[in-house]
């Protein structure tokens, strides 16, 4: 049974008003909550005991899996290694994502480390979000970590979000792209406080005409600090680029360091990286409007999120 908090933290994490339809498995402080399969989606805990195992039937198109995490309970750290192996020519929706309730002075964290599998030709689509909430003063700590390895015109999108009361993240990505292959990466991160964020990225076009593409935004309010680093590795004729933006308020603090490496005469690699505040133009015209400065400030960073 779901109670009032398990439900706002699947609304939060997966616009889930409750159990979905089709495939899904939810986890629940370190346990299974609830599972269901279907004819093209097969989901087991591994023989470690220590995640599941999702595995997709070649030539699954237009179904979607569900598999949010949930924590409420106070001093737990949930570790859980997931794999999803995408067989061939499908094309198929992952939401994923955690939320945490805090709600005493005891910290409590997840980390989830997710292994991606994309078959020949198959395409998949990662949507995760990560959110904080609760009035206990415990640290909320989230450890993502996503590992993708695309077979020859592989195909794989991941939106990766965190948006609100996390007090530490320490996030991982690392990709090996195939020959015809290619990956969209789009990260957006808000934090305030005396948050932190990281994110670390590897991304090895290892394929001929394979391409990769990871664009970040970031908002750093706050005392808060966000550092973001991504190493993009040509290792064939191929094409890369790297986009990153982050707009700092009050007394934010952002290091952004993107790497771009070439081991192959035909390889095109791409950067673009910006940090810079809110332009006041923007926020006289907002408030013209009729907003107020709290309103045009929120509805600019809205924006820049999207």
């Amino acid at each position: 049974m779901l109670d009032v908090i398990d439900k706002e933290l699947l609304k939060s994490v997966a616009d889930l008003e409750g159990i979905p339809k089709g495939a899904y498995n939810i986890r629940k402080n370190g346990k299974l909550l609830g599972r269901e399969i279907s004819a093209n989606i097969n989901i087991e805990t591994n023989a470690e005991g220590t995640g599941i195992i999702i595995s997709i039937k070649p030539g699954t198109v237009n179904e979607s899996v569900h598999i949010p995490v949930i924590l409420s309970q106070a001093g737990l750290h949930d570790v859980v290694y997931n794999t999803f192996i995408i067989g061939e020519d499908a094309d198929v929706t992952i939401i994923a994502g955690c939320g945490i309730h805090c709600g005493s002075s005891e910290s409590e964290g997840h980390s989830g480390i997710h292994e991606f599998r994309v078959k020949k030709n198959a395409r998949v689509k990662y949507v995760e979000k990560h959110v904080a909430i609760g009035k206990g003063k415990g640290r909320r700590i989230l450890n993502p970590t996503t590992k993708v390895f695309l077979e020859e015109n592989a195909h794989a999108e991941m939106e990766l979000t965190q948006l609100g009361g996390v007090d530490e993240a320490n996030r991982v990505n690392e990709a090996n792209l195939g020959p015809g292959s290619s990956l969209l990466i789009t990260e957006r991160v808000m934090t305030d406080g005396n948050q932190k964020a990281v994110s670390k990225n590897e991304l090895v076009l290892a394929g001929d005409k394979s391409r990769a593409n990871m664009v970040a935004r970031s908002v750093i309010k706050g005392d808060s600090r966000q550092d973001f680093h991504v190493n993009l590795e040509a290792r064939a004729k191929c094409f890369g680029h790297i986009e990153c933006d982050a707009i700092i308020m009050d007394n934010g603090v952002n290091e952004t360091v993107p790497a771009l490496r070439a081991f192959h005469p035909d390889a095109e690699l791409t950067h673009e990286a910006s940090i810079g505040k809110i332009a006041d133009e923007q926020l006289v015209k907002l408030m013209t409007l009729g907003l107020s400065y709290d309103e045009a400030v929120n509805r600019i960073i809205q924006g820049f999120l999207k």
